[in-house]
């Protein structure tokens, strides 16, 4: 059972969703496009931010973790279906904290049945899945939104780029080794571009740094 252990009066309690995990987009009934993201890293703020009394909304993709208890946990598949339920919890919470790893892209049609091998090569034309931040970012109104960037190149300036386009406060830089990993390697940069930390650790470490500046910026009474 998920326990609060802490409580810091001089912050206001938020509603915080938090997406988590990866989408699949099917080929046919057994294939699809996805990613090894393990919801780890969503799991670990979830944690956090309950012991701090605040109430947590996950919407998550297919993983084979556990989330705490004390979490509103709503399971999707796809990348559009993680953006509905996004878009049913966004306006009655306070922030948003974009973990998840959704699939960018989709196949163009799908085979109802089994593809089957037949010799030859077999073309799949793919197409792009609706932006979660990006479209949530369009009702912002006073919310807080936290993107993460996984990046492989030209790391920093892709990374401000997506933070610009989906106007997020804060934005968390990581690299393609932390999929599905146990420990993360970030840095985290203001909505102005301003490196805030360079971190290396466990996800519930990082999930507590992150925690901390969340906390400082948009939960502190006054």
């Amino acid at each position: 059972m998920f326990v609060v252990i802490a409580c810091d009066w001089n912050e206001i309690m938020a509603k915080v969703l938090i997406t988590s995990g990866p989408t699949r987009e099917y080929l046919d009934p057994v294939r699809y496009l996805s990613n090894a993201s393990s919801g780890r890293m969503g799991r670990a703020l979830a944690e956090v931010f309950l012991e701090h009394g605040h109430q947590v909304f996950i919407v998550s993709g297919p993983v084979e973790i556990e989330y705490p208890n004390g979490a509103d946990v709503v399971p999707v598949i796809t990348t559009e279906e993680m953006l509905q339920e996004c878009q049913r919890r966004f306006e009655q919470c306070d922030g948003l904290i974009g973990a998840a790893a959704p699939c960018d892209y989709r196949p163009m049609t799908f085979s109802p049945e089994k593809l089957r091998k037949s010799g030859h090569t077999l073309a799949v034309e793919l197409v792009e899945t609706p932006d979660i931040l990006a479209t949530l970012a369009t009702r912002k109104g006073s919310r807080w939104i936290v993107g993460f960037a996984l990046e492989t190149h030209d790391v920093h300036n892709r990374a401000m780029e997506k933070l610009r386009k989906k106007q997020c406060d804060l934005i968390v830089i990581n690299r393609p080794a932390a999929i599905g990993a146990q420990t993360t390697e970030v840095e985290i940069a203001d909505a102005n571009g301003v490196i805030l930390g360079n971190w290396t650790g466990s996800k519930e470490a990082i999930a507590r740094r992150l925690y901390e500046i969340v906390a400082q910026r948009f939960l502190r009474r006054g």
